[in-house]
Formats: structure tokens, sequence, C-alpha cells
């Protein structure tokens, strides 16, 4: 019998090696970068008074939560209080004369010299008054912001100077902790960039947190840079001095990204399949960085070539494929005249 021509290989739909595969895509290999640093408030003071003089009173104690304003301490304040009376008496009196003169004025019994000069003496009473309010107002400690105070280092009856500290204040409702970072990552870092803290006395409770602050200048010595990141408090878990593991994950250049699966290995190393012109061609590769699932790699390799992960162990160089989902391949031609299912013929 005559047999039917045969399509070339590749070109019929049982040529072509059915695999599993994917496109390839674009990740960026993460780099990570670990320091130590220590923390702080996120606004701390030392509290001094204004004046100089007798502590009569503390009106917080150690450990306390004050507002902004609170007052904290209380010096003597008999002279100050007895100036101000006297300089009110004195302002209450020059308003007095300044209303008489103006009522003689208005009648033109006074000059307008007299009426200028009783102005003068008005406002110069009052700037005495404000003074001494003033004085006697600075005779009180007030917080300069809301926070935790600290242990006290005085007591009531201490003698104190504008530089004796009475207290230290510290809001705590965040803290700053400040590390150092290399040179090398300095352009990949910016400010509200995420980062995970971890108490060193406490290695079961990291902390996210996000950078708050860049240095402005690498340290020439150690070419580092100076880093504060800010981390939530609100529970008043953390405290300041205390000590952090940082740990920041960084962006860095793009790979193509392919499956896992899809990499394989042979005497020159890793590989992986790619579909070029509807046919295998085996791409050599160079591995990033892998996680279970994706592999980053150096290779010339597009985003969206497809790459195959299943179906290797049939592929060699330049054989035809198809993957799972394609559309089937169409019916092989038949030579003219002839059917699939014509019977042999004989003779005679």
């Amino acid at each position: 019998r005559e047999a039917a021509p045969q399509a070339p290989p590749g070109q019929q739909g049982g040529d072509a090696a059915l695999v599993i595969g994917a496109p390839v895509g674009e990740g960026r290999a993460n780099s990570r970068v670990s320091a130590i640093g220590d923390a702080r408030a996120l606004r701390s003071v030392a509290v001094t008074p204004l004046a100089a003089g007798r502590l009569d009173a503390l009106d917080v104690a150690s450990g306390a939560t004050v507002a902004a304003g609170d007052a904290i301490a209380r010096l003597d304040s008999d002279v100050e209080a007895i100036a101000l009376e006297r300089a009110e008496l004195v302002a209450d009196d020059a308003q007095a004369t300044y209303d008489r003169v103006g009522r003689l004025r208005a009648r033109g019994a006074a000059s307008e010299v007299q009426e200028s000069e009783a102005r003068l003496a008005l406002e110069r009473a009052r700037l005495e008054a404000r003074d001494a309010a003033l004085a006697l107002e600075r005779r009180t400690v007030r917080a300069p912001f809301g926070g935790v105070v600290g242990l006290l280092p005085v007591e009531a009856g201490a003698q104190v100077t504008t530089a004796t500290e009475i207290a230290t204040i510290d809001d705590r409702s965040s803290l700053l902790v400040e590390f150092r970072v290399p040179e090398r990552v300095v352009g990949a870092i910016a400010v509200g960039d995420p980062l995970v803290a971890t108490p060193l006395a406490r290695p079961d409770q990291p902390l996210e947190g996000r950078i708050a602050a860049l240095d402005n200048r690498l340290d020439p010595d150690s070419r580092t840079l100076r880093v504060q990141a800010a981390l939530p408090n609100a529970d008043d878990r953390l405290r300041a001095g205390m000590a952090f593991a940082i740990e920041m994950r960084l962006a860095g250049e793009p790979y193509p990204e392919v499956d896992a699966l899809a990499i394989q290995w042979g005497a020159e190393g890793p590989f992986v399949w790619v579909e070029r012109d509807g046919r295998a061609a085996r791409q050599p590769v160079r591995i990033v960085q892998r996680s279970a699932e994706r592999v980053l790699v150096a290779a010339d390799l597009a985003p969206g070539e497809r790459v195959v992960s299943e179906g290797v162990q049939r592929l060699r160089e330049g054989v035809a494929l198809r993957f799972v989902g394609d559309p089937p391949p169409p019916p092989a031609t038949v030579a003219p005249g002839l059917s699939r299912a014509a019977p042999a013929l004989r003779d005679g």
C-alpha cells in the first residue's frame, strides 16, 4: 500500500513536548542590613528654674505623668508677689490720672502735652506691672511638654539656681533608636523606610518601625552614616537607653525571576529551558537569590519569555514545545485523494 506523506518533525501535535511553565517575571534582590542601636525618648529635657531662690514645694512625684504647662515645683515668691501688687497699684493710679487729664482736655483745661505725658506714664506703669507678673510667674517651674517625670534629684527647702536640675521629663510616646549603616547602602535608604527593631533584652518581641531621620554626612573614619529610627511605644513598655538589634531589607538591582522548579543542573552549572520560536533553548543562569517558590537569576532572559518548570525530562535543544493551556495544534494534513482509514490494496 501507499503510505501517507509525513509532516516534518515538530510540525505534528504528537511531535511537540507537552510541558508546564510560566512567563519570566522581574524581581529585585533583597539585601539585609543589621545594626545595633541605643534608644532615647522622642523628647527629653532636664528642667531648670528660670530664677534662683529657695524651693518651697515639689508638685510632682518621681514617675508621675505630666501635661505641657503643669507645675512641677514652686520657689519662694513673697517678694515677687509684693512687687506685683505695688506695680498694679501704680498702674491703676496712672490710669485714673490719664482719665482725668482726658476729661480736662475735652473741656480745654489741659494741654496736649499734659495728655501725652499722662499716656506715657500709664504705659510705663503697665509695663512695670507686666514685668512684675512675669517675675512672679517664673517662681513656678512648669513642664515644657507632656511626658513622664524621672527621679527627682532635689527636695523642698533646697536652695536652687538657674543651673540646678529640678527634674527630667521624657516623652516616651515613641522612641528614637540611633544606629549606623555602611556607606554602600546610603543611596538605598530614605526617611519613611520600614525596619524591624528587636530589644536585646526581649528577643521574642520584634517591633516594626520606620526611619525618622538621616544624618547629612558620613563619618570619615568609619565610613558610616548615622540613622534615627522611630518606634511606637503607646503601651509604654520601652525605655530610653534600651539597646535594639536593627534589621532592614533593601531592594537591590532588578533581575529575571523564574519558578524554582525551572532551575536545572548540568555539568556546567544551573540552566533553564526557555521557549524561543516555539522550541526549547537551553539558557545558562547564575542564581542571585532564591526562595521556596521563586528564584532570581542573572541570565539572558526577557520578561514574558516562557520557561519550562515541569516536563523537562523529554526536552533537548530545539525540540518543539507545547505548554499546558495552549490551544491544541491543527490536525495533520493528508495527501489529496487518500483517507487516514483507507484500506490496503491487494493484487488479484
